[in-house]
């Protein structure tokens, strides 16, 4: 099996080496303009359909469907650059760390979306009376979102070369297998059991029955764990070859 986890270090050694992870995430200027347009996608979104949405219709199940939505397009991006070193070390590189990394990045979004959603409804007036409705549910729901399109982001980092390429395959191939499920009657309910957009409407409703989290958790394992394992063996196969073994 492919060791894929920190080295032989003390826990304090491996949260040093994961917020330095963290801090790489905004490393370069590049990096750092797409943690601001991710935010900046979020805010715009709540402001906007805060705005025109119909009182009743002024919810934080609402807001977060579409705050959450749009950052998750570009929380992919962030995933890929930041295992994108890994795939360019010469030498052995543990993993772990800038997983756990893209997770607390995941979470710090999902929050700001969170917080976002919540501001723009307590400014606005005329909120639905049940605007709080399922609160905590929505936001574990956001959470969730965000970390899979993170772990998305550094699976397909890990296993795609060009990060340019990278980042397109990131919306092509969810979204594709989403459609190409959908367009095919038989085979349409696949689409809860193998693309993420399937369940992303519920997770931010805050509404989830046990069928729902069988479906997410399959998802999960094949958009998250699968894309990771195989890519964590594609980076190591090259430094298990030089060492001849």
């Amino acid at each position: 099996m492919v060791e894929v986890n920190a080295p032989e270090e003390s826990t304090p050694g491996f949260v040093r080496e994961v917020g330095s992870e963290c801090r790489r995430a905004v490393r370069t200027t590049p990096q750092r303009w797409l943690v601001a347009i991710t935010l900046l996608l979020g805010l715009l979104a709540a402001v906007a359909v805060a705005a025109t949405a119909q009182p009743a219709d002024r919810t934080l199940a609402t807001l977060s469907v579409p705050v959450q939505s749009l950052m998750s397009v570009t929380v992919p991006f962030i995933g890929i650059l930041l295992v994108t070193d890994l795939r360019r070390a010469r030498r052995r590189t543990a993993i772990a760390p800038t997983w756990t990394a893209a997770i607390v990045v995941a979470v710090v979004i999902a929050l700001f979306g969170v917080v976002v959603c919540v501001l723009a409804l307590d400014v606005t007036p005329q909120a639905a009376p049940g605007r709080w409705d399922h609160a905590a549910a929505i936001v574990v729901g956001g959470v969730l979102v965000q970390c899979l399109a993170e772990l998305v982001g550094t699976g397909l980092g890990l296993l795609i070369r060009s990060p340019w390429i990278a980042f397109l395959a990131s919306i092509v191939l969810p979204l594709g297998l989403w459609f190409a499920l959908g367009a095919a009657g038989i085979i349409r309910p696949a689409q809860a059991w193998l693309t993420p957009y399937a369940s992303l409407g519920k997770l931010l409703s805050g509404q989830m029955a046990p069928l729902d989290w069988a479906q997410w958790l399959v998802v999960l394992m094949i958009w998250g764990v699968g894309l990771n394992v195989v890519g964590a063996r594609r980076v190591r196969r090259p430094t298990n070859r030089g060492q001849g073994s």
